[in-house]
């Protein structure tokens, strides 16, 4: 059958044994409960369809696989060397970070540059890139937002993600077994962060079982009349992508069933989450305040505070200090594989 919350994915329950197939375009990830089922899909799938079968997975639509006795790490190291030599950046010197702490890009200060479909390239191939860099998530997130006219300085910030992508060549995604299976998130926003408009930036990512699953880094659509506003429309978004993850592993059979938690480092978001007389001071969400109070009644899940120092979403709100990326890249599990 076809699964109800992604469309390329198939699922086929034999008895107790179950295969999961995931197609995009051509090419075709097979998995499952029972190996000799697996064997027996593939060998028919190729007595139906010309098949070139390249055993156990290693490499799929650029990301490449690399197991470990302890799980596997995903990586784009090629393609990353790939782009680094199409914007002749193969060469330069590393940096430790993809932005600066005092970094604010804004629409009108600059020069616009010669090439803007160059720029929209590199943008276009950096954002594959974030499948396996949370790390480059928010700075991708914030040069896209200038596709429509790029200025020198938009190209300078995309630059350096590129040197600091040339020193972190070896990094990649680590998945890991864990003996907690619960469904974790953090979710964080940065209030009028946006130089322009004022607009907020949310950012939240979700664990499970200790490893990442998703991640986001976005402008938010209208301007948050206050912090808790703003944060608790990160909450409703991080609530909404749990709800989903929560579907497709009720339709992988994988049982969850501890409660899922968010972790949120405002307090006036997490108090409204657990207490409906507070409902009446969010008026201008009130549509998320509903949806995440509905979830958190139904015991689906539970919002948590947590201080800031320990807030990893930050990573994906806003430009952090040398020591703090490097502190919340390493719990995002994006790490070197050399």
């Amino acid at each position: 059958m076809v699964s109800k919350v992604d469309n390329s994915l198939f699922i086929l329950r034999l008895g107790a044994r179950v295969l999961y197939v995931l197609v995009y375009v051509d090419d075709i990830i097979v998995t499952g409960s029972d190996s000799q089922a697996i064997d027996s899909f593939v060998t028919q799938l190729n007595d139906r369809f010309s098949l070139k079968y390249l055993g156990n997975l290693n490499y799929f639509l650029g990301i490449e696989v690399q197991h470990t006795s302890e799980g596997m790490v995903l990586s784009q190291t090629k393609y990353v060397r790939d782009l680094l030599r199409k914007a002749s950046m193969d060469r330069s010197n590393s940096l430790p970070t993809p932005m600066v702490t005092n970094c604010h890009l804004s629409v009108g200060e600059g020069s616009p540059v010669e090439d803007q479909h160059y720029y929209r390239s590199i943008i276009g191939a950096l954002q594959y890139v974030v499948i396996t860099r949370p790390d480059i998530a928010y700075l991708v997130n914030k040069v896209c937002q200038f596709m429509h006219n790029p200025l020198d300085v938009h190209f300078k910030a995309v630059k350096r993600i590129l040197r600091y992508l040339q020193g972190t060549l070896s990094y990649g995604l680590r998945f890991t077994r864990d003996s907690k299976f619960l469904l974790e998130g953090y979710s964080d926003a940065s209030w009028g962060f946006d130089v322009d408009d004022r607009r907020s930036t949310s950012g939240f990512c979700v664990f499970l079982g200790g490893n990442p699953v998703s991640w986001s880094s976005e402008k938010q659509s209208v301007v948050s009349r206050s912090t808790a506003e703003a944060e608790y429309r990160s909450v409703a978004h991080t609530a909404a992508e749990m709800i989903w993850i929560q579907s497709l592993l009720a339709e992988l059979c994988v049982p969850v069933s501890s409660k899922a938690l968010i972790w949120c480092d405002s307090s006036a978001a997490v108090a409204v989450a657990g207490n409906p007389v507070m409902h009446s001071k969010f008026k201008h969400v009130e549509l998320d305040v509903f949806f995440v109070r509905e979830k958190v009644a139904a015991s689906i899940l539970q919002v948590g505070h947590v201080p800031g120092s320990y807030q990893l979403a930050d990573i994906l709100t806003k430009p952090l200090s040398a020591p703090m990326f490097n502190k919340f890249r390493s719990q995002l599990r994006v790490v070197s594989i050399s």
